[in-house]
């Protein structure tokens, strides 16, 4: 965080509960565990200063999250808030096989935004940081005349001839994907429906699930990191806006077309029962629905071996083949012996 200006401690000396700016920042630095070495300058001056990684390649990224848009305070607290934030970011530095070092928080708040409410989103964000071994390096503080923002801006490091991109399949690499799919948009919906009464415990613990995950999405810092130690991968997208996407912008990346197998897909149990108990196609929306944050990757047939290493230390996340990438174009499902139409994954404009 910065130093304020005049004018900007004056607009938000009745911010938060009547901290003001520098005592929102002066909290937060008293929140966090002690800075590594390599970082030289800190919180407090006009920007950041680091050691970069000796023979490593900086990897940036950003994302900002809207209030009423990527997520909603009656169904997230502000802890989940402050994890989706970082991890949204943390996914986006695992798909290109990098490790995260640093961030950097800007928060936008309304007038009605209390200290609590600034503690909760980093009770989120802290936890995550100390576990994927980032550091906060600095970031801004304003105020917001409409809805709260969280942006992160977050850097990594990544060894050359080791970094993954979207364009690097080939037409007959294998397609992968960590985890399971469609368990946060079938969460999501959930939330929606009892926007009435979000306090309601869900259905059963499948769908329990499904909620947890869509309010603390879980980053697969360490396989994405092992992707590209290991190269094992060719290629590699994280699903922020649903596997549908990722699979039709990592073909179309790569120059190729893409089968997926339906029957392959390790779709989550319970985001299949919700969504058959609301007359929806569980493939269909699992395939297009976002926020999932698993990784889909390519790997050369002859790569496997360097795979089952990676699977071995993958610390028990699920890794599973769902079809290839083609040499004709176009991006088809594959399910009962017939192929149709890849839905579309989810867009912002």
């Amino acid at each position: 965080m910065t130093t304020p200006d005049k004018n900007q401690n004056a607009v938000l000396a009745t911010e938060a509960g009547g901290i003001g700016e520098r005592g929102l920042i002066e909290r937060i630095r008293r929140r966090l565990p002690m800075p590594p070495s390599s970082l030289v300058v800190g919180i407090g001056d006009d920007a950041a200063v680091a050691v970069v990684d000796r023979g490593a390649l900086q990897v940036l990224t950003t994302d900002a999250l809207v209030e009423g848009v990527h997520f909603d305070r009656r169904f997230s607290t502000p802890a989940d808030i402050g994890h989706k934030a970082l991890a949204v970011n943390v996914s986006d530095i695992a798909a290109m096989g990098a490790t995260p070092r640093l961030a950097l928080l800007s928060l936008m708040l309304p007038d009605t935004t209390s200290a609590d409410e600034v503690d909760g989103l980093l009770d989120g964000l802290i936890p995550l940081a100390v576990q994927s071994g980032i550091t906060l390096a600095g970031g801004n503080i304003t105020r917001s005349p409409g809805p709260l923002v969280i942006d992160v801006t977050l850097v990594g490091s990544v060894r050359p001839r080791r970094i993954l991109t979207r364009s690097g399949g080939r037409p007959g690499d294998l397609l992968y994907v960590t985890g399971q799919i469609g368990a946060a948009s079938a969460g999501l919906a959930w939330l929606r429906e009892q926007a009435a009464d979000p306090t309601l415990p869900a259905e059963d613990s499948g769908l329990a699930d499904c909620v947890r995950r869509h309010r603390r999405p879980e980053p697969r810092t360490r396989v994405g990191s092992l992707l590209g130690r290991t190269r094992a991968a060719r290629a590699c997208m994280d699903l922020s806006d649903g596997l549908a996407d990722a699979v039709t912008q990592v073909a179309e990346a790569s120059g190729t077309g893409a089968r997926i197998v339906a029957e392959k897909l390790p779709l989550h149990p319970g985001a299949v029962s919700f969504f058959a108990s609301r007359g929806a196609d569980g493939v269909l929306a699992s395939l297009s629905g976002g926020d999932d944050y698993e990784l889909l990757f390519t790997v050369q047939p002859k790569a496997r071996g360097r795979l089952r290493l990676v699977a071995q230390q993958a610390r028990g996340v699920p890794i599973t083949c769902i079809g290839e990438l083609t040499a004709g174009p176009g991006v088809v499902l594959e399910r009962a012996g017939a192929t149709e139409p890849m839905p579309a994954g989810f867009v912002h404009f």
